[in-house]
C-alpha cells in the first residue's frame, strides 16, 4: 500500500473543493483535525474540514485554485507533508461579510499522519489566517 499515494489524493480532493464524499475513502472516520487557527477554532474533524473547504472553494471563492510547492512522506512516522499556496478571490456568498472581490495567496501546510490501511488518522494545518483574512478585507 502506497501510503503516500493515498495522502496525495486525499489533499487533492480536499483543496479541490470536492468535499467529504470525494475525501472519505482515504481517511478513517472519526480522523481528527486541529490547526492553530480562529478561522477553523471549532473544527475537530477531518469530515468537517474537508466540508468546509467544499464550500470556501465552491461557494465562497469560486475559481479558487492551489500550488504545491512541496511535498514530502516520512516513513518513520508515516507523515505526510504539503506545502501550498492557496489563491482566491472572495466573490461568492458566504464568509464573514459581503463579496469584497480581493484575492488572497496564502501558504498553508497540511501534515497528515497516515495509519496501516492507508488512511488519515490525523490532519494539522499549519496557516497564517488572519493574514489572508487581512488581503481578502475581512478585518473590518
Amino acid at each position: 500500500m502506497n501510503l503516500f499515494k493515498n495522502a496525495k489524493s486525499f489533499f487533492h480532493n480536499c483543496e479541490s473543493g470536492k468535499g467529504w464524499e470525494s475525501c472519505k475513502d482515504y481517511v478513517e472516520e472519526n480522523a481528527l483535525f486541529e490547526a492553530q487557527s480562529e478561522a477553523f477554532a471549532d473544527v475537530d474533524k477531518v469530515r468537517v474540514y474537508a466540508d468546509a473547504m467544499a464550500g470556501l472553494a465552491n461557494v465562497t471563492m469560486p475559481g479558487s485554485s492551489y500550488k504545491i510547492h512541496s511535498s514530502a512522506f516520512d516513513e518513520v512516522t508515516n507523515t505526510a507533508l504539503f506545502f501550498a499556496t492557496f489563491t482566491g478571490t472572495h466573490s461568492g456568498d458566504g464568509g464573514p461579510i459581503p463579496p469584497t472581490n480581493k484575492t488572497t495567496n496564502s501558504h498553508y501546510v497540511y501534515a497528515l499522519k497516515m495509519n496501516e490501511e492507508g488512511k488519515v488518522e490525523s490532519m494539522t494545518k499549519i496557516w497564517n489566517s488572519p493574514w489572508a483574512f487581512r488581503e481578502l478585507g475581512w478585518n473590518q
